[in-house]
């Protein structure tokens, strides 16, 4: 599942090359937008809101689409080969030197620009938010702190808490606080969740490289994710995998019992 700061980065990567730009081709491949030519509108400006991002043109509207577990936006230049295949290609967005292709976006509208903040209006506080204060951080950390009951994994991926964080960040987070996944959020300071949610998606927005262990070496960027059955960076025990949520709410979490004490699975 991509994290916030990969929208955040596709749509910042995007912006640069394709703001002011007149479309050449504008094809929407999505079962209800299969009508709409965008060819001939300029692009006004991409951003992203969480995990949603917004393309703005000139006529006033604006392309949403969500990545989902496996969605991506690439830039290509026009002689250039595709990385997917392009059955995979649901949006093709054409100028006079690149060309983005948005692949397997299952979640597509065209909507107005003020009717952007009808498909996020119900996100919590954006963690890549440009405009982030004091006041934002306290708006998410009382969301987190209304939920007293909630295990701490499953909060972290609640987008209407705050947006942004995924399966990545939630599992290490957990760790770098020192607390069990399956924990209630009333076990821990809802302020320190915030600013350390923040802090870890600002230092991982202008790379694709993902690291909160600041190495980007291979098999050093995470301290338990996807490091299951392996020894703990800090203590040496073994991490365990175990699958936390139900039905199509399940990921994978990865802990060290040691580490991070409270309830844990059964295994």
């Amino acid at each position: 599942m991509p994290e916030g700061d990969t929208v955040y980065l596709a749509a910042k990567r995007m912006a640069a090359a394709l703001s002011g730009q007149r479309l050449t081709q504008g094809e929407l491949r999505h079962p209800r937008l299969a009508e709409h030519d965008l060819s001939g509108l300029t692009v006004q400006g991409v951003h992203s809101v969480g995990k949603h991002l917004f393309t703005r043109f000139d006529d006033g509207r604006s392309l949403h689409t969500h990545f989902r577990m496996d969605g991506s936006w690439h830039l290509y230049r026009p002689d250039q080969r595709w990385r997917r295949p392009h059955h995979q290609a649901r949006a093709i967005l054409r100028t006079s030197d690149r060309v983005a292709v948005g692949f397997c976006l299952h979640d597509m509208a065209l909507v107005t620009i003020k009717d952007e903040q009808r498909l996020v209006g119900h996100l919590g506080p954006d963690l890549l938010s440009p405009y982030w204060t004091d006041d934002t951080a306290a708006t998410a950390a009382q969301r987190l702190r209304a939920q007293p009951d909630l295990e701490l994994g499953l909060a972290l991926l609640e987008q209407r808490i705050m947006a942004g964080i995924g399966n990545l960040y939630k599992t290490e987070m957990c760790f770098l606080l020192g607390i069990s996944p399956w924990a209630p959020v009333r076990d821990v300071d809802p302020n320190v969740v915030v600013a350390l949610g923040r802090q870890l998606l600002l230092a991982n927005a202008e790379r694709p490289e993902q690291s909160t262990t600041g190495d980007l070496a291979r098999g050093r960027p995470h301290r338990v994710y996807e490091r299951g059955g392996q020894p703990c960076r800090r203590c040496g025990q073994r991490v365990i995998r175990a699958v936390q949520g139900e039905g199509v709410y399940a990921r994978y979490t990865y802990y060290c019992p040691r580490c991070q004490p409270g309830p844990h699975p059964v295994r």
